[in-house]
């Protein structure tokens, strides 16, 4: 399907700007152009996710829904066990419930938002073993967002293994810029997670634009489908959450699948109290449907390839105009380096805020914020985190835009890059 976008006027953009309080999140979607806050539930079903959302089990219990998303699950993933959740952050939160408390560390590349919020809100610490060349936004390097192997050692080393629940690899690494992990890295991860006897999480919500990258950039991989890389990163893996609103190119769903019965059985009671009954959890059986089918397509090359090259197109037309970016694009997303950008703005006034709303009061265009803003307050100094990176992602909904509304964003973006000097007050939070 298709539906109208309506432009609006600088003027309309700014009364609009004032309502929202400065807050992206809070505009209204008749008043945005291009969405870019987010890929996550935003993307075009295809004709067979239609087709198999009509035919949806809603059936409360043992739904045949639910037997078509296990068989995808098992044979495109390779888990027997799984929860269905309504999202990913569901999925963390069932999981979670069960494993981590209080005092005990995770440690990770680059934890999205909601799973440090899961943890610390456990009183668990999330300890960043990124790379650290990650920091660097101009370096071009194949897989930016591999766990640095030294650092998770040098945790796992410090601490007993009854205090780390678990290791969480995340693919791709959004919070460094939607980088991609590498097959070896996720070997070397999983070997030291078995080494000390600590479980490794594979946070997935991208996996699938992860094959792409491993099968394009890694040495030994060209000839091998999406579904065998796929295949292999998840045999190294004793846990997965999955936010399918991504990969699975769904609107609404998610799930948690193990290697462990007794560790599925565990995590059910959370299911059932706070999703629903152990074979929906929180999702209707159209959905599931509809994620069954996505998981298969969302695995296919020629799918991929049309995707990733889209987000390149933005890259290279930025490119053009001069404009800093993590580099190499991500999978899902281009990540404007705010802070080579608003060169004037102080950290305290938040720069990527800044970069987003000046994005918006100039097209109408909304893309989310990923620095201060996200990184939070110490949970326990309660002061503001200003973490390296001050990125503007701008994530490209999948199947939904043309590369001439990239063009559009790229045009949009250097008019602001043009006036960049004139930029020096960004906001507070009041």
């Amino acid at each position: 399907m298709v539906e109208p976008i309506r432009k609006s006027t600088r003027t309309e953009r700014e009364g609009w700007m004032a309502d929202a309080k400065y807050n992206l999140f809070m505009l209204k979607s008749d008043e945005v152009f291009i969405d870019l806050l987010t890929d996550s539930g935003t993307g075009a079903m295809s004709d067979r996710q239609w087709s198999a959302l009509m035919l949806g089990d809603e059936s409360y219990a043992g739904a045949r829904s639910y037997e078509n998303m296990r068989e995808a699950i098992r044979r495109i993933l390779g888990f027997d066990f799984f929860l269905p959740t309504h999202q990913g952050r569901a999925a963390e939160n069932v999981l979670y419930s069960a494993i981590v408390h209080e005092g005990d560390i995770l440690p990770g590349n680059s934890h999205f938002d909601t799973t440090k919020g899961h943890i610390e809100f456990r009183r668990a610490t999330a300890l960043d073993c990124t790379i650290d060349a990650a920091a660097d936004t101009q370096l071009e390097l194949p897989f930016k967002g591999n766990m640095d192997v030294e650092k998770l050692e040098r945790v796992l080393r410090s601490y007993p293994a009854e205090r780390i629940p678990c290791v969480v690899l995340t693919i791709t690494n959004n919070t460094a810029g939607g980088q991609p992990v590498s097959m070896q890295n996720i070997r070397e991860v999983s070997a030291l997670c078995r080494r000390y006897g600590v479980k490794l999480q594979i946070d997935s919500a991208r996996f699938a634009e992860n094959a792409y990258f491993i099968k394009t950039r890694e040495e030994g991989y060209a000839d091998k489908s999406i579904k065998e890389i796929v295949r292999e990163i998840f045999s190294y893996a004793d846990i997965m959450t999955m936010s399918s609103k991504k990969d699975a190119i769904v609107n609404m769903g998610g799930f948690v699948a193990f290697r462990s019965e007794e560790l599925w059985r565990r995590c059910q009671m959370f299911c059932i109290m706070n999703e629903g009954f152990i074979t929906y959890g929180g999702m209707s059986g159209r959905d599931m449907n509809a994620l069954a089918v996505g998981l298969d397509e969302g695995t296919e090359f020629d799918y991929l390839e049309t995707r990733i090259r889209q987000v390149e197109h933005l890259a290279h037309r930025l490119d053009e105009y001069g404009i800093p970016y993590q580099r190499p694009a991500g999978g899902h997303a281009v990540f404007i380096d705010a802070k080579r950008v608003l060169t004037h703005v102080p950290k305290e006034e938040f720069i990527a805020q800044t970069l987003g709303v000046e994005l918006y009061l100039e097209a109408g265009i909304r893309g989310v914020e990923i620095g201060a803003i996200l990184a939070d307050r110490d949970p326990k100094t309660r002061e503001n985190r200003y973490p390296k990176l001050e990125l503007l992602r701008l994530a490209i909904p999948r199947r939904t835009y043309t590369d001439n509304h990239m063009d559009v964003v790229a045009a949009a973006l250097k008019n602001v890059f043009d006036r960049r000097e004139r930029i020096t007050r960004g906001y507070r939070i009041t």
